[in-house]
Parts: structure tokens; C-alpha cells; sequence
């Protein structure tokens, strides 16, 4: 035997799909990126670290009202500030039962600013990424509004709470008694992004809601939850908690969502790998 030849015949893999970069395109994990040896490749090892850098920035970093999203923005919506009782922000991490409770001033500001008893009232947090709050609040919460007024509902003032979690819908809860209160907070950086929202949801929460009493539509970002769909969940949520007077595990989004056409393409007819075939009834009654 040639000592050049394989020892076996090559067999194509995933890598010799031809249609290796539509299964890319499906999602933001690092699949089928190939290797050096053991190992990942240069240009995929650096990715990881500038991404890893990139979700520390994130969580270490605090909103700047005027800074990241504009003293227009701020004016136009009649934007202020409130804080948790974590007085920093290494506080804030090391200790989050502080993130959850507003401080005494803030109480009587968001008492002084804010109508009470209003139908829907939106609350900014920075959470663990200032990052997603810079990138999607500036389009969301104009069509969260959009969206409130044209079901008739009472909109309150917004505010951003610095060092904040999601506890803290409780204390607003408490002050305020909105119907329904909407927190949009940056969800903790992974590698894939660190621009990630959140939107939790609560009906009339009160200082002994736990998580159970609460609704969440995540992944909020550009290859996630588009915007314009997050809003519209937002609202649809919105309005079966007011309908069922509750909120949490007692209500489910209904419907079919919807998803982008970019991450939608191929779906219905999925690639068949070398090797593999497509899933049939009797697998399933296997």
C-alpha cells in the first residue's frame, strides 16, 4: 500500500453539504465551523474571545440616559431616573435581592412623576446588558405605544431604573397598581449576543409575587424576536392578562408566531444529510 493513500475511502460529511451554509444561516450557535487539529480554527477562536469580551463590556456596563438613547428620545417620551438599593454596580451583581427593591427616593419620585392606576406602564431596567437596552428600546417603546393607544388603554409615564431586576415590577406594582406593568430589561450576555431584551410581564404585581405570577417574551434582538413582533406579543399578552385579571402560568400566548423569512427559508423542506433520511411515522411509534 502507497503510504500517501488514505487507509479508508473518504466519506462525505456535513462539511461536503452543499447546503452547509443554509443550516448556518438557521441559527447564531457555531455549528459545523470545522477545526484545526482538536481544535477550533484561528478565525473561530478569535470570534470567541471578542464575543466573550463584548458580554463582559455588557454586564459592566450602565445606561447613560442621554448618552445611548438621546436627549430627544428621553424628552419625547418624558423619560427619568430612578435606582434599585444596590448603591454599585459590583454590588448589584454580587448581590441581587438589592437589584429587586427600588430605594426610598426613587419610591417618591416614581409617587411625584408617574399617574397612578393606569392600563399599561413600561419600565425600563439595565439588568446585565446596558447593550440590549441601547439597541432596542429606541424602536420598541414607541410601538408598544402605538400599540396601547389603539386598544383605548392609559399609558404611564416611562422611567429607567439603573441596577435593576426583575423583582423590582413588585415595588412598581405596589406604588403605582398599573393593570399591567412591563419591564424591558438586558437579558445576561451569551456569545452569541449581547444585545438581547427581555420583556416581563406582570398583572397588578404586589411585594409577595414570585416568578410564577409573571410572563416573559425573550430574545428580543435583530436574529431573535424581531421588534415589530415583540410589540405586538407585548400587547396580545398585555390584553389576556387584563381579560383573565391574572398573569403567569395561568396565561399562555395563543396563535401561531410568526417568524422572519430569513430564518424561515428551508424550513419546510429540511436538508437531508449524507447518511441520514428524513424522519418517518413509524420512527415515531417506535
Amino acid at each position: 500500500m502507497n503510504e500517501l493513500e488514505p487507509i479508508r475511502p473518504h466519506q462525505a460529511g456535513p462539511l461536503d453539504a452543499p447546503d452547509l451554509e443554509r443550516l448556518r444561516a438557521l441559527t447564531p450557535a457555531r455549528i459545523l465551523t470545522g477545526r484545526a487539529g482538536g481544535s477550533y480554527r484561528t478565525a473561530t477562536h478569535l470570534e470567541l474571545r471578542a464575543d466573550h469580551a463584548a458580554a463582559r463590556d455588557a454586564v459592566l456596563a450602565g445606561v447613560d440616559l442621554a448618552h445611548d438613547l438621546g436627549e430627544t428620545f428621553a424628552d419625547r417620551w418624558g423619560l427619568f431616573e430612578v435606582r434599585t438599593r444596590a448603591q454599585t454596580r459590583q454590588e448589584f451583581l454580587l448581590r441581587p435581592d438589592l437589584g429587586r427593591a427600588l430605594d426610598d427616593a426613587s419610591r417618591e419620585a416614581i409617587r411625584r412623576e408617574c399617574p397612578a392606576a393606569v392600563d399599561l406602564q413600561v419600565v425600563l431596567g439595565d439588568g446585565l446588558s446596558a447593550m440590549a437596552v441601547r439597541a432596542q428600546v429606541p424602536r420598541l417603546l414607541p410601538l408598544l405605544h402605538e400599540e396601547a393607544l389603539a386598544r383605548g388603554w392609559r399609558w404611564g409615564r416611562p422611567f429607567l431604573v439603573h441596577r435593576c431586576r426583575v423583582g423590582v415590577l413588585n415595588d412598581i406594582g405596589e406604588i403605582l397598581d398599573p393593570a399591567v406593568v412591563v419591564l424591558l430589561i438586558g437579558e445576561r450576555p451569551g456569545l452569541a449576543t449581547a444585545e438581547s431584551l427581555s420583556a416581563y410581564m406582570a398583572f397588578r404585581p404586589r411585594p409577595d409575587h414570585d416568578d410564577s405570577r409573571r410572563n416573559l417574551i425573550s430574545n428580543i434582538h435583530a436574529r431573535g424576536v424581531p421588534i415589530p413582533e415583540a410589540a405586538r406579543r407585548i400587547a396580545a399578552l398585555a390584553q389576556q392578562m387584563m381579560t383573565l385579571s391574572t398573569s403567569g402560568v395561568a396565561v399562555k400566548e395563543s396563535g401561531i408566531l410568526s417568524m422572519p423569512a430569513s430564518n424561515r427559508k428551508g424550513l419546510d423542506t429540511p436538508p437531508v444529510l449524507p447518511g441520514s433520511r428524513p424522519l418517518r411515522k413509524a420512527d415515531l411509534e417506535a
